[in-house]
């Protein structure tokens, strides 16, 4: 099966050259891959067939690539031939030996986190994309090297460790009536010398390759990622209803943080047990957990919201209902834009009660673990699921699955969903032509759904940590879930689970990002914001560029925290692009080594942020096979950080600092300013999940006094310089518009002679080189215009 050169894709970024008289850096040789003629896989059998790409990523010199006829191209497709044909393959590709990499594997069925390691047997099974690091020999230099496991045909793979450090491809149908022996695009191989730009050129090509899916920058998150949102999960569980529903927001927004987001979570739908009757709806199922067996009986919301009663008797519209709560809500509420509810993939945890006269036939089916899902993390949900099956609505049926869910929800005012347990079909697709083929019909059926009710884009996902969904369900999907949940304690009852747990929910979102945002918009999830460990998370969503939210209790709320994240419209100051780590924070362990520090970086419009986070004290056990606490580890950690740590030439709008010679960096925490060189750093020593967070601004010098002068931002919000909209220079004055209310600072190396705000004139302080202004809250956009004149 030979790589695809047909296929739609993204023909602006990816061209295609000659395929009979390219080749490519990677060669196999022998027995051997070799990079430069560096040997990164060794003893590689005689059944592993390499093809040269026919894809050359064009960059910044689309031209020049697409003149060329013939090319060398930057990667390679590589499959296998087995002996007998089967709907499991488990095959070596090749020997790692001491060559340090990072990969991202599924440690539960339904999520991914980051692994390093430096031999093949050091792999974890189920693993969606390998990097291995680079070696800076003089004159003879290893570029970083990704493998990408694809989908072929019907069948998708996965790495794992193999025998005597092998890496193994492992690749599956799903069921045991579709198999095959000869593969030729089961891994993709690429290499490069940045590893942002490695991971991004990589998906190009498999975008071009596949045609299954659409990258994140050819897509629009939706409008609920610059708003701060209250989710209802932590609050209620499964006892949402309407007053609680009401009261939650209000008590927001007389904090003075008004929601633009409210989240209905689980608990809203009509579901019940197979052998209680379709009256009850699942009045009885109130604990966590209980639900899961659950299976859906009806479209329509329950009584809980079905028996809403407006209090408005004279206006327009509905007044008994969902769609007169939500209705109600948005009115109440001026700030409340939207209203999202949460759906399971297959209508709920346990799919549709099969037999209901108003719903799609359903059979119930007994889920499987494939033999890399056996080896993950003991999960509730999962156990829940085998134990009482799924009812499974055919795949031709699901299109009717969706219209009537979601035709119903944007009827009663609904403008979006959250669509978790997702990665629920690789177990019942046995007799419905295996795991590719179920997932792409209920993907086309959910994406079709999507945009005809939800602008296309009304979605976030969620437990979708797999290259099935990033492959098959992204077409239309830009926003996604890439860290397991927040977990306010640890659900298997470790004290300390309450402290250690954030640090791993921290490292699983930044480092899966730097793959899952390739194809959706990351986003951290919610947090408590009374929990003990707020303001780690809060540091993090801020300068995640993700959608803020949280899931506090109705009226527990740190009203001083979410002031530093959110605006008093419900708007927030969203970076503009997705935080990533460090790149010396790649192939390091931020959870079980005792020294490595979490390191971020992001870029607002003319600042860049770093994330300092001590997250070190527990993760995943390989000999446990679960999460558990590393005690011994979680101490003082010291590291070093400066300008360089930040990538300006990535992003959607990359900011350029050739030529800048000092930066002004902004200590959140210390409330200090320091004055770097480009490849200056300067010293970060923290507790335990503590945090700091630094603006980054380069320095331009103007005026015929050679004034020194950088923005700083609003030093009250914690992503200090995602408030400044724009800035202007001329011979004497700065002009900077300015989101936000509060403190404002900017560096300056003079003083200067006044400053004036929205026209008028105002106090100024001056100190440490930093002019201070204070913001008042202007106008509903929330923008101020400063003028500095020296």
């Amino acid at each position: 099966m030979a790589p695809s050169l047909s296929k739609g894709g993204s023909n602006a970024t990816v061209n295609v050259v000659d395929s009979l008289n390219n080749s490519s850096l990677i060669s196999l040789n022998e027995s051997n891959f070799t990079i430069n003629d560096h040997v990164f896989l060794s003893d590689v059998p005689p059944n592993i067939v390499a093809t040269p790409s026919p894809y050359l990523v064009a960059g910044n010199n689309k031209a020049a690539v697409a003149a060329a006829p013939s090319a060398t191209t930057p990667g390679c497709f590589v499959g296998f031939d087995a002996e007998e044909p089967s709907s499991h393959l488990v095959v070596p590709v090749g020997k790692l030996k001491n060559i340090k990499f990072m990969s991202i594997f599924r440690f539960k069925v339904w999520w991914t986190t980051h692994w390093v390691g430096s031999n093949g047997s050091d792999l974890e099974r189920e693993t969606q994309i390998l990097i291995l690091d680079k070696s800076d020999e003089p004159g003879n230099s290893r570029p970083y090297i990704l493998l990408l496991p694809l989908i072929e045909g019907a069948f998708r793979a996965s790495l794992q460790p193999g025998a005597d450090d092998y890496i193994d491809v492992c690749v599956e149908s799903g069921s045991t009536k579709i198999t095959g022996s000869s593969f030729r695009a089961s891994i993709y191989m690429h290499v490069g010398s940045d590893p942002f730009t490695l991971v991004k050129d990589a998906v190009k090509v498999a975008r071009t390759h596949l045609g299954t899916f659409k990258l994140l920058e050819e897509k629009t998150p939706p409008g609920i990622v610059d708003k701060f949102g209250w989710c209802t999960w932590d609050a209620f569980y499964l006892t949402v209803q309407p007053g609680g529903v009401m009261e939650g927001v209000k008590g927001l927004v007389d904090g003075g943080c008004p929601p633009g987001l409210v989240l209905i979570d689980d608990g809203w739908q009509s579901i019940c047990h197979d052998d209680d009757p379709l009256t009850t709806e699942g009045m009885n199922r109130t604990s966590a957990g209980e639900q899961m067996p659950c299976r859906l009986i009806k479209f329509e919301e329950n009584y809980k919201f079905r028996d809403y009663k407006s209090p408005n008797k004279s206006g327009p519209g509905p007044k008994t209902g969902m769609g007169a709560f939500v209705r109600d809500l948005k009115e109440s509420f001026g700030s409340v834009d939207y209203v999202y509810v949460w759906h399971a993939l297959c209508g709920y945890w346990g799919g549709l009660r099969p037999g209901v006269p108003s719903l799609p036939p359903a059979e119930v089916i007994a889920p499987k673990l494939t033999p890399g899902l056996e080896t993950t993390m003991e999960d509730l949900a999962v156990d829940k699921i085998l134990n009482n099956g799924v009812g499974l609505v055919p795949p031709e049926m699901a299109h009717e699955m969706y219209e009537g869910l979601h035709s119903h929800l944007e009827s009663v005012g609904i403008d979006g969903v959250k669509v978790d347990v997702i990665h629920l079909l690789e177990m019942v697709c046995e007799d419905y032509g295996g795991r590719v083929e179920l997932a792409k019909a209920y993907y086309k059926a959910l994406t079709s759904s999507v945009n005809n009710h939800f602008k296309g884009n009304g979605v976030i996902a969620s437990m979708e940590h797999c290259n099935d969904f990033m492959f098959l369900g992204t077409e239309a999907i830009s926003l996604g879930r890439v860290g397991d949940d927040f977990w306010c304690t640890d659900p298997s009852g470790d004290p300390n689970g309450t402290f250690w747990l954030q640090g791993c929910h921290m490292v699983h979102c930044a480092y899966n990002s730097i793959w899952m945002g390739n194809f959706i918009h990351p986003d951290w999830d919610m947090f408590q914001s009374t929990h003990p460990c707020a303001e780690f998370h809060a540091a993090s969503r801020a300068i995640s560029g993700g959608p803020i939210y949280v899931s506090d209790s109705v009226g527990k709320h740190n009203f001083d925290l979410l002031r530093s994240l959110v605006l008093p419209d419900g708007s927030i100051l969203r970076c503009n692009y997705y935080a990533l780590p460090t790149s010396d924070c790649l192939f390091e362990d931020p959870l079980h080594n005792g020294k490595t520090m979490l390191k971020i970086w992001n870029l607002n419009k003319f600042t860049g942020v770093l994330g300092t986070f001590n997250c070190q004290g527990g993760g995943w056990c390989r000999e446990t096979r679960r999460n558990k606490c590393a005690s011994e580890h979680s101490h003082l950690v010291s590291s070093t950080t400066g300008p360089s740590d930040i990538e300006w030439k990535q992003g959607i709008n990359p900011i350029s600092v050739d030529g800048v010679k000092i930066f002004a960096m902004y200590l959140f925490r210390k409330k200090k300013l320091i004055l770097s060189k480009p490849h200056e750093t300067i010293d970060i020593s923290l507790e335990p999940f503590n945090f700091e967070l630094i603006t980054v601004s380069p320095v331009t010098s103007f005026t015929r006094n050679s004034i020194q002068f950088a923005p700083i931002g609003l030093v009250n919000m914690l992503n200090t310089g995602g408030a400044i909209q724009s800035i202007k220079f001329n011979q004497t004055v700065v002009k900077i518009g300015v989101k936000g209310t509060g403190e404002m600072r900017v560096y300056a190396s003079d003083r200067p002679l006044a400053c004036r705000v929205d026209g008028k004139s105002v106090k100024f302080g001056y100190e440490d080189n930093m002019v201070v202004i204070q913001v008042t809250w202007p106008n509903t956009f929330g923008l101020s215009v400063i003028e500095y004149l020296f």
